[in-house]
């Protein structure tokens, strides 16, 4: 199925792109949340006049996003989890409790924002976090994991 892409999406295009995606992918996730549209005659003559609109709406985006990777950078949160005497973690520390700990330090965040591609952090000690906040800017926090014994 082939899409015209209404923002730029990671590993996929830009704005304005003609993609060919598979159908279920389009169905699914790129036209029920309005990151793309079907590329018919019509739909292209109607982006061809909002494009200038749609650009305007992602740098806006692009700059928010940097504004908040600002906020973020170099910022360290504690996390408090019971551990073993060799450093494990009873359980894990997962997205939710990373997300908590940074809107306790005062920036707004969401769940879906946070990249774990390890899984759940399960051992004591500094782990570095990257936010995804936009399909250009990436923020790294320092999540620091401190051990109570029980």
């Amino acid at each position: 199925m082939q899409v015209i892409l209404l923002e730029k999406i990671d590993k996929l295009g830009s704005l304005g792109d003609l993609v060919d995606v598979k159908s279920g992918f389009a169905r699914n996730f790129l036209l029920p949340q309005k990151k793309a549209e079907v590329a018919s005659a019509a739909n292209i003559e109607a982006f061809a006049e909002r494009r200038a609109e749609l650009e305007k709406q992602q740098a806006e985006a692009l700059q928010i996003a940097q504004s908040r990777a600002d906020k973020l950078g170099g910022l360290t949160v504690n996390i408090t989890s019971r551990s073993g005497t060799e450093g494990k973690l009873f359980g894990s520390v997962g997205t939710e409790e990373i997300r908590s700990a940074i809107e306790a330090a005062g920036v707004e965040i969401e769940k879906k924002e946070i990249r774990l591609p390890d899984g759940p952090l399960r051992t004591v000690g500094e782990h570095p976090i990257v936010l995804h906040l936009h399909a250009d800017v990436d923020a790294e926090v320092i999540c620091n994991v401190v051990g109570e014994e029980a």
